[in-house]
């Protein structure tokens, strides 16, 4: 199988303002076909599941389900809920309990087996995936497809914007379904990820030179650490697997407040940290934290609003988004730098994503998990 190529990654990139403004529609009417066929109003929490990028996209979304739905989320790696939650299950009533399962391919095995325990166990199940056909659609009540054409093979960035859609749609519904959102205000809400569009164009645009700079600077370094808090610490995991992916570095996502803990005692002094910082609950501690680490002699790379001067002034590179996002939807634009991040960290470096470019690698890799499913 020929390598993949990280330019790849690029063209997914440039499509995200399209993909974002088309999608809205399909994927709400996938979405109230499904949730009005629930007893959503009598839904008490909400489990989302999933492993990679689509437990990135839980983590990213759970602000939006407790402050647009109104009601408790969980976001779980589907071999933690699978293993340690479901197995120990008390609490709310299962018919009062919402478990979402997520995943682009539609094959990874945990997430199949979640649902499948959740559903044995009286809980509503939905599945949100590319594939509706799949192992993880057939082990749903529910299918929530999010279909997108396939641009070629490469480390997901589109798929991952797909699975946010259909989690962010799915908590306007439910809040429309409880009450807590009426039916204008919901219509506004989808209307305002639909306009997204011009901001996730313009932010795309500005990504690249920063991107091809930081991939210069930064090509060397033995690890690179992102940090996010609420949404963004689901776009700091997120960024974390673009760049290990594409390029082979280490590179591992974190929270802000964690750094203070752990990651401040680290060596080297000058270790860079990538700090994912839109408006919201957590700026405050992101300024901190960007003062903090700067006078450890970190180096410091920030995603940020333009024009956000109290955590700039601090970063050696700015990756500015030019404009204004509410913080619930700040997922579907603040991860875009990631993928041209990592793209050009795999072209200074000479590498292919997933390592695809060396055979011995990937027979190892397909023998090890021949029989096991996707992971």
């Amino acid at each position: 199988m020929a390598a993949m190529k990280p330019e790849v990654m690029l063209a997914q990139l440039k499509d995200l303002p399209r993909l974002t403004r088309d999608q809205v529609e399909p994927i709400d009417r996938e979405v109230r076909r499904v949730l009005d066929a629930l007893p959503s109003a009598a839904l008490q929490r909400v489990f989302i599941t999933g492993n990679g990028d689509s437990y990135y996209a839980a983590l990213a979304c759970e602000l939006a389900f407790e402050q647009l739905g109104a009601i408790a989320a969980e976001p779980l790696s589907a071999q933690h809920y699978l293993d340690y939650k479901a197995a120990f299950e008390t609490g709310a009533a299962p018919s009062a309990t919402l478990t979402i399962g997520v995943s682009a391919s539609g094959g990874t095995e945990h997430a199949a087996r979640s649902l499948a325990r959740a559903r044995e166990q009286g809980q509503a199940t939905i599945a949100i995936t590319g594939a509706p056909e799949s192992r993880v659609g057939a082990a749903a009540e529910q299918t929530i497809p999010v279909t997108i054409p396939d641009m070629g093979r490469s480390p997901g960035i589109r798929t991952y914007q797909a699975s946010l859609l259909g989690l962010l749609l799915l908590a306007i519904r439910l809040g429309e379904r409880r009450g807590t959102l009426s039916a204008r205000e919901g219509d506004a809400l989808r209307r305002e990820i639909a306009r997204l569009r011009d901001l996730l164009a313009a932010t795309v645009a500005a990504c690249h030179e920063p991107a091809r700079r930081a991939a210069r600077l930064f090509k060397g370094e033995p690890l690179l650490l992102f940090l996010g808090a609420g949404p963004s610490y689901g776009a700091a995991r997120f960024a974390a697997a673009k760049v290990v992916e594409a390029s082979g570095l280490y590179a591992t996502g974190q929270e802000l407040e964690e750094w203070w803990h752990v990651e401040r005692f680290a060596h080297p002094d000058d270790m860079v940290v990538v700090l994912i910082a839109p408006p919201g609950r957590s700026h405050e501690a992101a300024v901190e934290l960007a003062a903090g680490a700067r006078s450890l002699g970190r180096r410091l790379l920030a995603v940020v609003q333009e024009g956000d001067e109290a955590i700039s002034r601090h970063a050696e590179i700015v990756f500015p988004v030019p404009g204004e996002v509410s913080e619930a939807f700040s997922p579907l634009v603040y991860h875009c730098f990631a993928g041209a991040f990592a793209c050009y960290l795999a072209q200074e470096l000479g590498r292919a994503p997933f390592q695809s470019d060396r055979p011995a690698f990937q027979a190892a890799v397909e023998g090890y998990y021949a029989g096991r499913g996707s992971r």
